[in-house]
């Protein structure tokens, strides 16, 4: 991508200078609550629920903050995420104004490895997440290290598209789409929940390519490969290919993602249009998403 000359965001907490560190002193200990935040999320769980099991089983856990140094690769990348963040937060606030309404952008939270957040403490084990109950995006920069070690996905816009999925959840909160469907959730079966899920993280990858357009259309801002770069991060981010990998055999009751197909596909199609109103995963059948 070609970010320069952009501006940052003065929406960004940095708090990667005060590292805190958990230690078990009771309950389940570290690495049970690590096992619990990746069974939920693989099960069809969300970021809420992995924040809230984990305070609730983590007994006597003890957290302590200390001050660290970050490295040059890291405030590179914190740049880098905070240029994104600007741009989500320009694209967005012109496809409301042009539908009549007001965008109000969320924070963005950069932190290293536990972060206090509006629903409780936190584990970057979670995966980068966005929580309504502060409107903020939680991510730990080192999520993007383990996105090119474990899955073999790197480069700056598929960087970019982690970032702008999770800004969809938010766009999803102001449009009040997120809080009607986490309602009906809760009256679900577990398997119909996990639809709901998957409709709503479909919305958002559409929601992610619908900025890439329109980023692109105003700064001229996407470059040779940076949409295959996003593509193939979805691809390998669908809930087939993560199960397929962890198990050698899928569950699809228990997707809440997306296949990796869908996920694609999604992304391609906002991506194709950058119109926010054909993004519309809740009309359709769920075989047709």
């Amino acid at each position: 991508m070609d970010l320069n000359g952009r501006r940052t965001s003065g929406n960004v907490d940095d708090r990667r200078g005060q590292r805190i560190s958990g230690k078990a002193v009771g309950g389940l200990g570290l690495g049970g609550m690590v096992i619990v935040g990746i069974i939920t999320l693989l099960l069809g769980g969300n970021p809420a629920d992995v924040i809230s099991t984990v305070n609730s089983l983590s007994g006597g856990t003890e957290y302590v903050t200390t001050q660290v140094e970050t490295t040059p690769e890291e405030d590179e990348l914190a740049v880098f995420a905070s240029r994104i963040l600007a741009g989500t937060e320009d694209v967005w606030t012109k496809v409301f104004a042009q539908n009549g309404l007001q965008y109000i952008p969320p924070k963005m939270v950069l932190y290293k490895d536990y972060v206090q957040t509006g629903s409780g403490m936190a584990s970057a084990q979670t995966g980068p997440f966005y929580n309504s109950a502060d409107q903020t995006v939680y991510l730990d920069l080192a999520f993007f290290t383990g996105m090119k070690k474990e899955i073999g996905a790197d480069g700056d816009f598929a960087y970019a598209y982690v970032i702008a999925h999770e800004v969809g959840h938010h766009v999803q909160y102001l449009l009040g789409t997120l809080q009607d469907a986490h309602s009906q959730m809760s009256r679900m079966s577990e398997k119909q929940s996990n639809q709901m899920s998957v409709r709503l993280e479909l919305q958002a990858d559409f929601y992610a390519g619908v900025w890439a357009y329109n980023d692109n259309e105003m700064f001229g801002s996407l470059e040779r490969g940076d949409v295959e770069e996003g593509l193939a991060v979805a691809s390998k981010i669908g809930d087939d290919y993560l199960q397929k990998q962890a198990y050698g055999y899928t569950v699809p009751d228990s997707f809440n993602h997306g296949t990796s197909e869908q996920r694609s596909r999604w992304l391609r199609k906002g991506l194709s249009c950058g119109d926010i109103r054909q993004g519309d995963t809740f009309s359709l059948s769920y075989g047709s998403l």
